[in-house]
C-alpha cells in the first residue's frame, strides 16, 4: 500500500506559506509505517520542535491503474476519508534551504492519521465539491472544500498514474487548504466531513 501525497494543491494554503503556484501536481510519499494506528493519540516526534497540521480529503484506489486518463479516473475510486498530514515545519525549512527531500518532514512514524472511509454514492455530493474541516480544541482551524482544488481529483489520478501503477488500497492525500499551524500537547483534533465529525484523536 502506497501514500501518495499531493503537495501545495490549494492556492491560499500556497500562499500562506510563500509558495509559488505549481505548473503540475507536486507528489510526494509516505511509507505505510507512517499511518497513525487506529485509537492511537499522535506523538510530536523528538527530531521536531514545531509539528504542523494539514487536513486533506484521502481518496482510496479500488483497482490497479496505469497511464489513466482523466475521463476514466472516477472508475478507479468510490471512498474517500479525511486524513491529517502532519508535517514537521521546522525539519522541512532545513531541508528545503539545502535542496534536500522532505521524508524527515513528512514521512516520519505516525505522520498519516486517517479516518475511516465513505462511499461516495452514500454521501451524495461529487468528488469536485465537499466540505471538511478542523477543529482543535473546539474551534476550526482549517476549513475547505474540494472545488478549490488547483488539480482536481480526476487530474490528480492521471497525473499519478503516469509515474506510479495504482494498486487497490493505495491511498492519495489531496492536498491542503490555508489554514495549517502548529499543533501542541494535549491538543484535541476533530476532522469534519460535511458537517459531521468522522474521526478525533489526541496529541502526545
Amino acid at each position: 500500500m502506497k501514500i501518495i501525497c499531493i503537495g501545495r494543491n490549494y492556492a491560499k494554503h500556497a500562499a500562506e506559506l510563500n509558495n509559488p503556484i505549481p505548473q503540475e501536481p507536486v507528489v510526494f510519499l509516505k511509507p505505510d509505517t507512517a499511518i497513525l494506528l487506529k485509537k492511537h493519540p499522535f506523538f510530536i516526534p523528538e527530531h521536531s520542535n514545531e509539528v504542523h497540521h494539514e487536513i486533506e480529503v484521502v481518496v482510496k484506489i479500488n483497482r490497479l491503474g496505469k497511464h489513466i486518463e482523466p475521463r476514466f479516473a472516477h472508475k478507479y475510486y468510490d471512498e474517500i476519508g479525511l486524513g491529517i498530514d502532519f508535517t514537521a515545519r521546522d525539519v522541512q525549512a532545513r531541508c528545503k534551504e539545502k535542496g534536500l527531500p522532505w521524508e524527515k518532514a513528512k514521512a516520519f512514524d505516525g505522520s498519516a492519521a486517517v479516518s475511516r472511509f465513505f462511499k461516495l454514492k452514500d454521501l451524495k455530493k461529487p468528488i469536485t465539491d465537499i466540505d471538511f474541516h478542523l477543529d482543535i480544541n473546539g474551534k476550526t482551524v482549517q476549513k475547505g472544500n474540494t472545488k478549490n482544488m488547483l488539480f482536481p481529483v480526476d487530474e490528480l489520478i492521471a497525473h499519478v498514474s503516469k509515474y506510479f501503477t495504482l494498486k487497490t488500497g493505495d491511498l492519495i492525500f489531496t492536498g491542503t487548504p490555508a489554514g495549517v499551524g502548529q499543533v501542541h500537547r494535549d491538543d484535541l483534533l476533530e476532522l469534519h466531513l460535511e458537517g459531521e465529525r468522522i474521526f478525533y484523536f489526541n496529541v502526545k
